[in-house]
């Protein structure tokens, strides 16, 4: 096998953000571009010679074409073999599984996540650890640095392999094992989850599912798992995997999951419905006429957990990121177990699960998962809302209205301003934090700011530092607002606002959130000046 060495030069911006580097596929199909991120991955590693790699992706545009120059770089760096999923789909959570059933080195996930795809779309690349989480802060920090001053990286001249074709194949001395993922991911499900009393519930004739794939990477997951093992009918609408996602946006809110929405609000509404993203790892859950927020359904996740097979043992504690809402706070008080509040991101989870001080974790934006791997999990999170179903035998919405009797309802709600201008995002941002000083005990439209501040987080297994990861406005009633910039965009910026008040009068409970967070969110206009900043009158997405 000879080792050929190609000279390159760096490029500006290879800085990975909150979950790998996303950028345009048209910057990622420049000459040497991915070659020098993933040589630059590979050089920040030690002591992977002759050791497992995973790799796969959610499916979109230039997946395949990215799979075989990384399959090539990783015989030339000296990788014992590669598993790679079937067609070169490997979802996020899946690979996660993948890497730690095969004790892997790591893997690589090709994904841009909820982001559009297509040759116009965009394209991401991430790094995962042994344990199958996101590589931390200073591996990344690693892999920039060295994307600054690279100049080589190597690879092998053979022919592309066929990604189609289950079984093992050699690519130069390299052994790679074209696997199906979708069998070792259903069947750790299994061992979660109480198939047969979900098998009952779709058996039952009383009823009904939705579920979106949203021609993204969950489809076949979704089909095996739902419509084959489980006995749920034909329910996975838009199930088929396509390089852009249908020319739709993969993301499951409200906004961009339109049709599974109409659904479920329509007449004849099945009695659940559900959606996952591009990559597989985040979810939306729905009832009829019944929309569950991510941070609910954390909480509901939590307090429910002894009816799911896999966790009725106890859960150890909880994690939530930081925008996210207060609701499973309350819940792990109530259980007497630690919560834990982290910044945006699912690698900081990582550490808290390794080290069983948390047991389920979850963000705001739709993502929720557990200790049964290192990422957020979307399918996962379906089947345990379809267990608490199937268990308590009520509607999504009654189990919705107990949960906010006994604990209080966290009305709550983010609104994006998406690629709005960078530099007037950045002075909103800069001069909401320049206020800081002033800001407490100041009155604003009736309600008393208590403090102001840019959260930051020391992990509290290694003690690593987090600084700036949202600016928080807190008030006297407990209210609070968040400001964020996204990560996770690849075109100007997106600003993120999170809005939540608590309230314990269950004669409120059913008031839309939009109108019982009104006062909030003229708040956050006029303490950032959003309308000014953004250009806009109104959030690109409500949620």
């Amino acid at each position: 096998m000879e080792i050929i060495k190609v000279q390159t030069q760096p490029f500006n911006g290879q800085k990975p953000g909150t979950s790998g580097l996303r950028k345009q596929v048209s910057i990622f199909q420049q000459v040497h571009y991915l070659e020098n991120f993933v040589q630059s991955i590979f050089n920040a590693l030690e002591d992977f010679q002759g050791k497992t790699l995973v790799l796969g992706g959610d499916g979109r545009y230039h997946n395949r074409t990215a799979i075989q120059v990384i399959l090539k770089m990783a015989a030339a760096n000296g990788f014992g073999r590669v598993l790679v999923g079937q067609g070169g789909i490997l979802s996020t959570p899946a690979a996660s599984a993948v890497i730690r059933k095969n004790k892997a080195f790591g893997g690589i996930i090709l994904s841009a996540s909820h982001n559009p795809g297509g040759p116009d779309g965009d394209f991401g690349i991430k790094y995962n650890i042994s344990n199958g989480g996101p590589a931390p802060e200073k591996v990344t920090d690693a892999i920039y640095q060295i994307t600054q001053d690279i100049s080589v990286y190597q690879s092998i001249e053979t022919a592309d392999i066929d990604l189609d074709r289950l079984g093992s194949v050699k690519m130069g001395d390299m052994p790679v094992e074209v696997i199906d993922s979708v069998t070792d991911y259903a069947e750790l499900m299994e061992t979660l989850f109480d198939f047969e009393r979900i098998k009952q519930l779709f058996n039952s004739g009383a009823f009904s599912m939705a579920f979106d794939a949203m021609h993204a990477v969950t489809g076949p997951y979704a089909k095996a798992i739902l419509e084959d093992r489980l006995g749920a009918g034909n329910i996975v609408l838009n199930g088929e995997p396509l390089e852009d996602f249908g020319k739709g946006h993969p993301d499951p809110n409200l906004t961009y999951a339109k049709e599974l929405v109409d659904i479920l609000y329509g007449t004849n509404a099945p009695q659940f419905g559900a959606a996952s993203d591009g990559d597989g790892d985040r979810n939306m859950i729905l009832g009829q006429g019944c929309f569950v927020t991510p941070s609910d359904s954390l909480a509901v996740m939590a307090a429910n957990a002894h009816l799911v097979p896999g966790y009725s043992q106890g859960i150890a504690g909880v994690a939530r990121s930081m925008p996210t809402s207060a609701a499973v706070d309350r819940v792990a008080k109530q259980l007497g177990i630690a919560c834990y509040e982290t910044p945006t991101g699912w690698k900081f989870f990582g550490n808290l699960l390794d080290a069983g001080k948390v047991t389920l974790c979850g963000e705001e934006s739709f993502g929720t998962g557990s200790d049964h791997v290192r990422e957020k999990d979307g399918l996962w999170a379906v089947l345990f809302w379809l267990n608490i179903l199937a268990v308590r035998q009520q509607s999504v919405q009654q189990i919705l209205k107990q949960h906010w009797a006994q604990y209080g309802r966290n009305f709550y709600s983010r609104h994006d301003y998406e690629n709005v201008d960078a530099a007037q995002a950045k002075t909103l941002m800069d001069e909401l934090e320049a206020q800081f000083d002033s800001l407490p005990g100041k009155t604003i439209s009736g309600a008393r700011i208590t403090f102001a501040d840019n959260f930051s987080y020391t992990d509290p297994v290694d003690n690593s530092r987090s600084e700036k990861q949202g600016i928080r406005i807190g008030f006297a009633d407990g209210s609070r607002i968040v400001f964020r910039l996204s990560g996770t965009g690849t075109a100007g910026a997106t600003l993120r606002i999170y809005l939540e008040r608590f309230e314990a009068n269950t004669d409120l409970h059913d008031l839309d959130a939009q109108e019982a967070l009104a006062d909030l969110i003229q708040i956050a206009d006029e303490l950032a000046k959003v309308k000014h900043y953004t250009k806009r009158e109104q959030p690109s997405v409500i949620t």
